[in-house]
């Protein structure tokens, strides 16, 4: 038997503040969401990412707890080094954590993190020209 990825879950403590920063990276999540306690969004190419309130997750697993230091990012292609750039300022600038301030990399990319509300680091990339 073979499995198939299909998702990436983030649990939230804030539901409507996680969505509203996904939106702000620039993915197309319904306004009625906010109030959901979970929520699916299927990225290009079929990949899914999944919300679930900590009271969700609680409600099944009532000891859950997040795991230290995290260890899980989340990485978005941006369109070229300015595409970067920006989507990072105008993060910063809506007041989201900024973890590393976007630099050209050894790996051939411009790349920076920001966090998301609930403190996961958002990789935010693109190919140097």
């Amino acid at each position: 038997m073979t499995a198939a990825f299909s998702a990436v879950g983030i649990v939230t403590a804030d539901m409507s503040a996680s969505l509203a920063f996904y939106r702000r990276i620039g993915m197309d999540i319904p306004a009625e969401a906010d109030t959901q306690p979970h929520v699916e969004a299927e990225l290009p190419g079929g990949l899914r990412i999944l919300w679930d309130t900590v009271e969700t997750v609680r409600s099944f697993a009532p000891d859950w707890q997040p795991a230290p230091g995290g260890g899980v990012a989340l990485a978005f292609a941006c369109d070229g080094p300015e595409g970067v750039d920006r989507l990072y300022d105008d993060l910063t600038a809506a007041g989201y954590t900024g973890r590393c301030k976007p630099w050209n990399a050894v790996w051939g990319q411009r790349y920076a993190v920001v966090c998301d509300p609930d403190g996961h680091w958002i990789e935010l990339f693109a190919p140097l020209e």
